[in-house]
This record gives C-alpha cells, sequence and structure tokens, in this order.
C-alpha cells in the first residue's frame, strides 16, 4: 500500500507539475493581448476542452462502462455526461446571484466557471493515473502506468494554458492567471492518492466520473467559449487546439 501510494503521489504530482508549466505560459506575453489573438485564445482553449471531452474522458467512459457495469455500456457515459452539464448550468446560474449579493464580482463568474470545468476534468485524471499505480503488480502493468502518467502530464500542458491564457485577456493579473491554471491542476495529486485508499470501492464509479466531467466541460465550450471566440482567429485557435489535444490523446493514451 504505501509503496504504491508512493507511486501515485509521485505520477500525479508529474502531471500537476506539467499544468503548472502550461500555466506559465503567461509569464510571456506583453501586457495587451491584441484582440484577435483573445479570439484565438479562447478557441483554443474550446479546442482543447471538446476534444479532452472526447479522448480523454467520453471514450474510456465507454469502455469502462462495458468492462465494469452490467447495463448497457451507453446508460453510464449517457447519464454522467448529462449531470455534467446539469451541474455547470446550475452553477452558472448560481453565479450571478452571488455577483449581485456582491460575494463575487463580475470579472469572476466566467473565470469559476471555466476553472470549474477543467479542474472537474483533471480529477478523473488524477483518479486513472492513482488506480493504474494501485493495481499495478509486475514490470509491465508499472511501466504502463508510468506511461499513462507521462501522458496525461503531457497533455495537461495545453490545458494549464487553456486555463492561464483566458484568464489574462479577461484583465486578471499574470499572477492570478497563473495561479488560477495551476490550482485547475492540483486535485490530480488529491485524487490520486486519494483514490488508491479507496480502490476497491471506486473503480465502478469511474465510467459515472469521467463521463460527469465531460458533460462539465461541453458546457463551459458552448456557453462560455465558443460565444467569445466566434471569428476567424478564433475558429483556428479552434481547430489547433482540438487537433494537438486529439493528437496527445491518440498517440500517448
Amino acid at each position: 500500500m504505501l509503496y504504491a501510494l508512493y507511486m501515485a503521489a509521485a505520477g500525479t504530482g508529474f502531471t500537476f507539475l506539467m499544468t503548472t508549466l502550461g500555466a506559465a505560459t503567461v509569464f510571456f506575453f506583453s501586457e495587451e493581448i491584441e484582440p484577435r489573438f483573445q479570439k484565438a485564445i479562447i478557441g483554443f482553449a474550446a479546442g482543447v476542452m471538446t476534444a479532452a471531452s472526447v479522448w480523454s474522458l467520453l471514450l474510456p467512459a465507454i469502455d469502462q462502462s462495458s468492462q465494469l457495469l452490467q447495463l448497457p455500456r451507453w446508460v453510464a457515459p449517457a447519464g454522467g455526461f448529462l449531470l455534467g452539464v446539469i451541474f455547470l448550468a446550475a452553477l452558472d446560474a448560481i453565479l450571478p446571484r452571488l455577483r449581485k449579493s456582491r460575494a463575487l464580482s463580475p470579472d469572476w463568474q466566467q473565470t469559476a466557471v471555466l476553472m470549474a470545468a477543467i479542474t472537474l476534468h483533471n480529477i478523473p485524471e488524477g483518479m486513472a493515473v492513482g488506480l493504474a499505480f494501485s493495481l499495478a503488480s509486475n514490470a509491465e502493468s508499472i511501466a504502463a502506468a508510468c506511461a499513462l502518467a507521462l501522458g496525461i502530464g503531457i497533455q495537461n500542458f495545453p490545458e494549464g494554458a487553456a486555463i492561464s491564457l483566458p484568464l489574462r485577456q479577461e484583465g486578471q493579473s499574470r499572477f492570478r492567471s497563473f495561479l488560477g491554471g495551476m490550482l485547475s491542476g492540483i486535485v490530480e495529486p488529491v485524487f490520486g492518492v486519494l483514490v488508491v485508499l479507496a480502490a476497491a470501492g471506486i473503480t465502478r464509479l469511474m465510467p459515472w466520473i469521467l463521463s460527469f466531467a465531460a458533460g462539465a466541460m461541453v458546457y463551459v465550450v458552448i456557453e462560455e467559449l465558443v460565444p467569445q471566440a466566434h471569428s476567424n482567429s478564433g475558429t483556428c485557435g479552434f481547430v489547433v487546439g482540438f487537433l494537438i489535444m486529439m493528437i496527445l490523446d491518440v498517440a500517448l493514451g
């Protein structure tokens, strides 16, 4: 158990580090971001999140559902996806009320929704790495777990940037933008370790958790990002972000 905890902490620590490095890209841009490039950044974030929703979350949820559950393989992915959409829609409805009561500033409404979606996406990724290490029993399975951690870590780099750069163009300081991107990934080591401690009871919930995160991300893409990115540069950013994330998921998944 201690060895599994150590390995899970090391693997998810690496994925968190990659998210942090991606968020740090915000320090390499000038004070004022040109409007066309702003739309490209938002489009890039939307593309990354859309591809991650499909290849990192929904497809694994479908595969795991057929292996772990005695239900039609579409039930858990569809149900979890819908719950994710409902959850983010409820969050989106609550935030304006908090803003009116001065519990939340106007600038932080979209920020909170975006961070919530990608943070939710990072939770099952951390759990997947933790489970892989907790179930590894020989050199081959340990190598597979390390490969999974490497793949998710590389994918996390554009995800960190997908949070910090849009936050910066919304007017947040460099440090706040970086902090938002970095904190979205800290759930990975936390849940990676927790899932090792509860591996037997959590495995059958993974299809629901994965698809829940996918629904939350797709909601944010449609509701928050696509309307702002609507332009030629935004479309190009979406395509680039989608292709990068798709290639990473297929090549390293």
